[in-house]
């Protein structure tokens, strides 16, 4: 007879499963952004829309996400609990236990920008003293579904005609989606060689919110 601690493992083991596929990780980074339907989370993740529903279903099994119903879409949102820190607790593992993912961090992420990134701690003193301006580089639509108190949003393929919406007298810090989201490297990257002061924030809107920290929505 199975023994329940075996049991129990043997469900840990399948939720670990849920978990172990790059495009179901990277869906889990899309919809932490906040309530989206399914034909948006294809467009975003870059799948077709049968091959993204398959991988929110298995997801929606797992507990990890939940949905509604919006008229004819299915709309999918982060479930309770948590999922965040079970996620950070991955990423944190791997880039201390994997070389690849060490690797992969230096060669790319590192080369985009190298310095240390802002932590939500500092940046919750900055905003009180007002000395720093928040940039927002995702889409408009996950801008809408809730951001940083104050930030401005300039989606990255906007950056290079709107660069007079941002100072050259302050530092400013730039976010996206979270830790390893490309947008606000190449946001640093792009505004660094033109001499604006930036820097970025050590996650992103998802881990911003789920510390309980304050979050506007737009009006």
């Amino acid at each position: 007879m199975t023994s329940a601690k075996i049991q129990m493992f043997e469900q840990f083991a399948a939720l670990a499963r849920v978990l172990g596929h790059a495009h179901r990780l990277e869906l889990l980074e899309h919809v932490s952004q906040g309530e989206r339907p399914v034909e948006r989370l294809a467009e975003l993740s870059g799948l077709s829309v049968a091959n993204t529903s398959a991988h929110l279903q298995q997801l929606r099994r797992g507990g990890f996400v939940k949905t509604r119903r919006d008229g004819k879409h299915v709309l999918y949102r982060l479930a309770d609990g948590p999922v965040l820190d079970l996620l950070s607790a991955l990423r944190c593992y791997a880039e201390r236990n994997s070389a690849e993912v060490r690797e992969i961090a230096a060669d790319y992420f590192g080369k985009l920008d190298a310095l240390e990134p802002v932590t939500r701690v500092e940046l919750v003193s900055r905003l009180k003293d007002k000395d720093v301006t928040l940039l927002d580089v995702r889409p408009d639509d996950e801008f809408a579904l809730g951001h940083l108190p104050g930030a401005i949003n300039i989606p990255l393929e906007e950056l290079e005609r709107r660069l007079a919406d941002l100072p050259k007298e302050q530092e400013i810090v730039a976010y996206c989606r979270g830790p390893y989201c490309i947008l606000s490297f190449e946001a640093v990257a792009a505004l660094r060689a033109k001499g604006y002061r930036i820097r970025r924030l050590e996650d992103g809107f998802p881990e911003w919110k789920a510390a309980g920290l304050d979050v506007e929505m737009a009006a």
